[in-house]
């Protein structure tokens, strides 16, 4: 459809020269001699263009009624009694662009075009945002295990107000997707969204990443640079990462939370900043306060609302949906032929134990979608990782498995040399590096001297 101006204009002739104007350039037009006319077809309209001084109501309070009405509509004023006052006046009204007569028809087109280039921009900019936060809402994050309803319900009482959060849970649960849900459920959505990640910065450069500085605060400081906290001013700060912060930073940001102030690397000046904080974590800080590597002040004002997310292990009833999620959103992006994924698919996801969480099952579908070459997702299609992955260090793995005693963890391996021995003691005994009178010791102790 041709684009619709909507020419308000009380001197019939400068009309009729637009109206042949717009005509020729490829626009529709409708046509009113003043501004209560125009009231009535501004709805159908793309773009006006008004004159200043109209009989009755003049241009400068159509656009009030204009906007009054929430029109977006943009509206070019024109007046034969330009001033630099009228044309400010004007563009705080609302107009979109301000033109003195007499304008020649080639610059009235390149206003025309680009208050419609800019209304397009803006209209794409709204539909992002909405898309943006529907996608953000807590209904479209995947999760219809009761753990993560009770998180959703959590985080739909939270996200309206300005209480510190604290995400915990292993890589890739999606502790990030679930931050910036709080954002875009909260009153700063339209406001800035600062992920911090605590592990990417050095230690050197954490402190002026943060809370920025001044010129000549250090070598090769040319100018000076707001911190991440100073960018988030009105909006929202996620801390990913938060174990991994040194103790001398963690002080400065316990003063952020306690009293939203700081200041920047060479300043003496405090800036105060309105910021509300979520914070995430995949350690054990309670661990990390008894180790004495984290602050108990700074974990106590971080864990206002704690919220634990359980690894996709723990609610295995998500998968199959996760997975439905993935595999239409997946093939969409990359033009792949696959429509669905099978039961068998489903099952062999169900069996494996997903150490890399959502990320990692999304990772998956992506591998099996490039690859598979039907239009259906079936089990011989899963293509998971099957590479060895590093072991715990000692400190770290568990000592005895989980629920067996040591006696018990010793008994069962004597009797698994017994067994690949085929009961010769004296080769049970080497296999155990033991002599076969220890052997016969244990044995006895078992009450199995007999065997």
């Amino acid at each position: 459809m041709k684009t619709r101006v909507l020419i308000v204009e009380d001197e019939e002739k400068l009309r009729r020269v637009l109206e042949l104007q717009l005509r020729s350039a490829g626009f529709d037009t409708e046509l009113a001699g003043s501004a209560e006319e125009a009231l009535k077809l501004a709805d159908r309209a793309d773009l006006i263009l008004t004159d200043l001084r109209l009989p009755g109501l003049d241009g400068l309070e159509l656009l009030a009624l204009l906007r009054r009405q929430n029109m977006q509509t943009p509206v070019l004023v024109m007046t034969a009694y330009g001033t630099i006052e009228t044309a400010v006046e004007a563009m705080k009204a609302g107009a979109a662009d301000f033109l003195p007569k007499p304008f020649s028809l080639d610059h009235l087109m390149t206003v025309i075009r680009k208050a419609l280039e800019l209304r397009a921009l803006q209209d794409e900019n709204r539909q992002l945002r909405e898309e943006l936060g529907r996608r953000y809402q807590f209904e479209n994050i995947i999760g219809g295990s009761g753990a993560m309803q009770e998180i959703f319900a959590t985080l739909a009482r939270v996200a309206p107000t300005r209480a510190t959060v604290l995400l915990a849970g292993e890589s890739g649960v999606g502790k990030d997707l679930i931050a910036r849900a709080i954002h875009h459920q909260s009153p700063r959505r339209g406001r800035p969204f600062v992920k911090i990640n605590c592990t990417a910065l050095p230690e050197n450069l954490m402190e002026s990443e943060l809370f920025g500085y001044e010129k000549g605060a250090f070598t090769g400081a040319v100018t000076s640079k707001p911190g991440k906290f100073e960018q988030a001013d009105t909006g929202t700060a996620f801390l990913d990462e938060i174990g991994d912060v040194p103790a001398s930073i963690q002080v400065k940001l316990l003063r952020v939370l306690q009293e939203r102030e700081f200041e920047r690397l060479g300043s003496n000046k405090t800036l105060h900043i309105d910021v509300r904080i979520i914070a995430a974590t995949n350690q054990d800080l309670r661990q990390a306060l008894e180790q004495g590597t984290f602050r108990e002040d700074l974990y106590y004002r971080l864990n206002v609302v704690p919220v634990n997310i359980p690894p996709l292990r723990e609610r295995r009833e998500d998968i199959p949906f996760l997975a439905e999620h993935f595999v239409s959103k997946l093939a969409r992006e990359s033009g792949s032929r696959v429509e669905s994924i099978t039961d068998a698919a489903i099952q062999r996801l169900l069996t494996y134990h997903w150490p890399g969480n959502v990320r990692e099952l999304e990772n998956v579908i992506e591998r099996s979608l490039v690859l598979c070459m039907g239009s259906k997702l079936d089990a011989a299609d899963i293509r998971l990782d099957t590479a060895p992955r590093a072991r715990p260090p000692a400190a770290a793995a568990p000592v005895l498995p989980e629920g067996v005693t040591l006696d018990e963890y010793e008994q069962a391996i004597i009797r698994e040399a017994l067994r690949r021995a085929e009961g010769n003691k004296s080769q049970a005994a080497r296999l155990l590096g033991l002599t076969r009178n220890a052997l016969r010791y244990r044995l006895s102790q078992m009450g199995l001297e007999g065997v």
